[in-house]
């Protein structure tokens, strides 16, 4: 069965269970939402009230990107790349948090992890194949650092520390989303449920007695699988260098997860088998499994791998340069070679 979903991301098998009763069923929508495809599923037994659901959790969605989105002039982010190098900005409570978990984050990987990678992210256009060239890296390269985000836990507010520095938080919004997503299915009363967003994916208990299966994709092989996985009430998130990319002249992968240490993609060279080429990490929440799958994936397996078994309650798959597939301790799976 193929697990092809939005962007390359991990796609929730959507086999449907036979209703229990007469009027209870499945109810699913996917609208495109923080430039990328977001899917809803949740059982109820009133179709009103669950396309009302769908509308809420839809609408959030649309409320964190007119917030949250670094495209958008009058986003709230968007501000405080404008404003912050001049000066403390005052946030509100939900970016203060967002900001507040990206810098811990930031310090637990020691910079793997790092939002002010916009500095020089923003100079690529994957759609128009644009990338920033060796000058503009080295001249950005001292402004992308978490450092310079000096932020007021207390005050809530946020400052850049160098005049060039911007900061993203694609590496952890669509995860925030889909937990709020959850929690207002939760607060609802809904037992069943998954919501997904690109690469990141919760369920809200298990699919009407069974696990949800959520399939990983072959990184190389749109059509084809890596991995299934039984999961019930819990988040996954997979980054992966073929979700938005594009070949350069060099015949070299450009892709969208960046090294903060060098200010360009990480290098997902064919020999190495430190190197990643996706990395899906399972836990409680994407708040959490969101950041941790990019952490990963720049810190490559050995230390990523070490990273995710040192954290109760997260467990890793990822595949190397070389298409082979490991597992955190806690999965106990033997190895597995993608490549016969």
């Amino acid at each position: 069965m193929s697990v092809l979903g939005a962007q390359g991301a991990p796609y929730v098998f959507l086999s449907l269970l036979f209703a229990s009763s007469a009027s209870a069923e499945w109810h699913y929508e996917q609208q495109a939402i923080m430039g990328t495809e977001v899917t809803v599923q949740l059982w109820h037994e009133d179709d009103k009230q669950a396309e009302q659901l769908i509308g809420q959790v839809m609408a959030e969605f649309r409320r964190l990107d007119d917030q949250l989105s670094p495209y958008k002039e009058d986003s709230e982010l968007s501000r405080v790349n404008r404003e912050a190098a001049k000066g403390p900005i005052k946030l509100s409570g939900e970016l203060a948090a967002l900001i507040d978990k990206s810098l811990w984050y930031s310090q637990l990987t020691d910079g793997a992890f790092d939002i002010s990678y916009a500095t020089l992210g923003k100079h690529y256009d994957f759609r128009k194949h644009e990338q920033a060239d060796e000058a503009l890296t080295a001249s950005l390269l001292e402004a992308l650092n978490y450092r310079h985000l000096e932020f007021d836990k207390r005050a809530q507010t946020l400052r850049f520390g160098h005049e060039m520095t911007k900061i993203d938080l694609g590496g952890i919004a669509k995860g925030y989303a889909v937990d709020r997503a959850v929690a207002i299915l939760e607060d609802a009363g809904v037992c069943c449920a998954s919501v997904s967003a690109g690469g990141d994916a919760r369920m809200l208990g298990d699919k009407r007695g069974q696990p949800w299966l959520v399939g990983i994709r072959h990184p190389r092989d749109k059509s084809k699988s890596a991995a299934v996985i039984p999961l019930t009430d819990t988040a996954i998130s997979t980054s992966g260098d073929y979700e938005r990319f594009f070949i350069d002249d060099h015949n070299a992968r450009v892709h969208h997860i960046f090294n903060p240490a060098t200010g360009k993609p990480a290098d997902t060279a064919a020999g190495d088998s430190d190197k990643l080429i996706s990395v899906s990490i399972i836990g409680p929440r994407g708040f959490d499994t969101d950041p941790l799958s990019t952490s990963v994936f720049v810190l490559g397996k050995e230390k990523g791998l070490a990273l995710i078994d040192r954290l109760p309650g997260f467990e890793a798959v990822v595949i190397d340069s070389n298409k082979r597939l490991y597992f955190s301790r806690g999965l106990n799976n033997p190895q597995t070679d993608l490549s016969k």
